[in-house]
């Protein structure tokens, strides 16, 4: 059975009870569908599931599946498949550019709160003003899988890096968040093609890269000044997805 809900939310109120495991696309037939690593260890050996029990299962690209272990192996599980739920991405057309900070954690704690309020889109970029310039973005990658599963999400986020020109040669409309303009950031934007907000690093974007942003597409988020984390937050938050 196949439940499409154009609000994904009317399904998640069903699912709000559930423990979410990830099975690759690869690893999902049209009736089963297997788990392997971590997933496997989490839910046989620490969650204790066993033949018969009920699973929900996400491919991270889009859908739930309802499911009935069938058998166990050492290192893998094969389960049934009985229903599977489908979900709309939002925000399929928004990409957050986050600057690369000198303490990953803060980055981490970043990514794990925007990919709970819905983001699925991100580019780790350097700029001029960048405090360190070597992070990998597969470094996140467990963070994310963990906060789509923790909050029912069924996008799992895609992750890449850049620097600062290449975003902005990129197709789409950027928004650039300062500090000194005056127009304030509500949330409330047309996303019928790709949008690239762009947050600034520890030491502040240089001058040049503040005016290869048109000045309508400008905003402050608070009259304080923010933390990098913060501001990334406080703008997830806003575009309520």
């Amino acid at each position: 059975m196949i439940m499409q809900k154009p609000n994904g939310y009317l399904t998640l109120e069903h699912l709000s009870n559930i423990e979410l495991y990830y099975s690759p696309p690869a690893l999902i037939k049209e009736r089963e569908l297997i788990l392997q690593n971590e997933e496997f260890h989490h839910c046989v050996n620490v969650m204790r599931n066993s033949t018969g029990d009920l699973l929900h299962i996400t491919d991270g690209e889009g859908s739930i599946y309802t499911c009935t272990i069938l058998r166990i192996k050492e290192k893998e599980l094969t389960a049934e498949i009985n229903g599977k739920h489908i979900f709309e991405n939002k925000s399929k057309d928004i990409w957050f550019c986050i600057p690369v900070l000198k303490n990953p954690d803060r980055l981490k704690f970043a990514f794990e709160k925007c990919v709970e309020l819905g983001i699925t889109n991100f580019i780790l970029f350097n700029s001029k003003n960048t405090v360190s310039k070597k992070l990998k973005p597969e470094k996140f990658h467990k963070t994310m899988l963990a906060a789509m599963k923790q909050s029912l999400r069924a996008h799992l986020p895609k992750i890449k890096s850049a620097n600062f020109n290449e975003i902005i040669k990129l197709d789409g409309t950027k928004i650039l968040f300062d500090q000194n303009v005056k127009q304030v950031f509500d949330g409330k934007f047309n996303f019928a093609a790709s949008v690239y907000f762009l947050f600034g690093p520890e030491g502040g974007f240089a001058e040049d890269e503040i005016e290869a942003v048109d000045l309508v597409n400008r905003f402050n988020l608070a009259s304080n000044r923010l933390r990098s984390e913060t501001a990334i937050i406080k703008c997830a938050s806003l575009l309520k997805l």
